[in-house]
């Protein structure tokens, strides 16, 4: 029937809107420092069936194949590109990227929850804690790296070791050291905006080491990782996100007009 043609093609102009919102989202954190792009995921929807595949026909033969008619697709799930972003040199020292595998685990100040990130624009709080973000709103690193006052120089390791040199002193002194985490399944972090992940039963418990060992990436002093989206493959989405709505809208317009006809038979 031709109602059916409504409801099935509606279903695919709700998927293509979701698409489209997703490579809005994109497109509008081009320039978020580590930010990594999404994906939506299709399935399709439950079949009417009329005739089962393998079902006898009048001479005992089992048919090859059978009548379905699909009831329309939905979003399956929107799924995080992980993939590494371009490194920009920043030339700041308290700007690090990290290079290969792993996040910056910080504590959120308002309920002490560990939270994950990759962006790594570090500052100094009034307490001389490094913090990620601004010194005002700024979440401290997790484990706590405390700079002393009069600090003239600050040097990150690629292994996340924090040196320090005091005034009128040529030597460095550890002052910390920036730890990494990883997950099973990064995939299940949740994003919770402010360029933060939070962990899920999804994602699996945290694991935690040391930059440039057992798979984790290492930190570049003076750099930040950029977003990893690439506009010209948005754009080509969009392009065929929009045709996919067109088409659906056109298939509702000729159920319409079947419909319509159908009305008219008795006139």
């Amino acid at each position: 029937m031709s109602v059916q043609t409504l409801y099935t093609a509606a279903t695919g102009m709700e998927a293509m809107q979701t698409k489209l919102d997703v490579i809005a989202n994109n497109l509008a954190n081009m320039n978020t420092t580590a930010f990594k792009r999404d994906r939506a995921n299709f399935e399709d929807l439950l079949y009417r069936t009329k005739v089962f595949p393998g079902i006898q026909d009048a001479q005992q033969n089992a048919t090859p194949v059978g009548v379905e008619v699909g009831l329309g697709t939905r979003v399956q799930s929107t799924q995080k590109d992980y993939g590494q972003g371009t490194l920009e040199q920043t030339g700041r020292n308290l700007d690090i990227a990290i290079e290969g595998n792993g996040f910056i685990e910080v504590t959120d100040p308002v309920t002490s929850n560990p939270l994950y990130t990759r962006s790594g624009n570090l500052d100094i709080n009034a307490n001389g804690q490094l913090v990620i973000g601004s010194a005002q709103t700024g979440r401290l690193l997790n484990p706590p790296v405390n700079i002393p006052p009069g600090t003239t120089d600050i040097v990150i390791a690629t292994n996340g070791v924090v040196q320090v040199r005091a005034p009128g002193q040529n030597n460095l002194t550890p002052a910390g050291t920036i730890t990494m985490a990883s997950f099973v399944n990064p995939d299940g972090l949740l994003k919770v905006g402010e360029n933060l992940y939070q962990s899920t039963d999804a994602s699996g418990q945290v694991q935690q080491g040391q930059a440039g060992q057992n798979g984790f990436g290492v930190l570049r002093q003076g750099s930040l990782e950029k977003s990893n989206v690439e506009p010209v493959r948005e754009m080509i989405d969009l392009i065929t996100t929009q045709r996919g709505f067109e088409l659906n809208s056109q298939a509702i317009q000729a159920g319409d007009q079947i419909l319509q006809q159908i009305a008219n038979l008795r006139r």
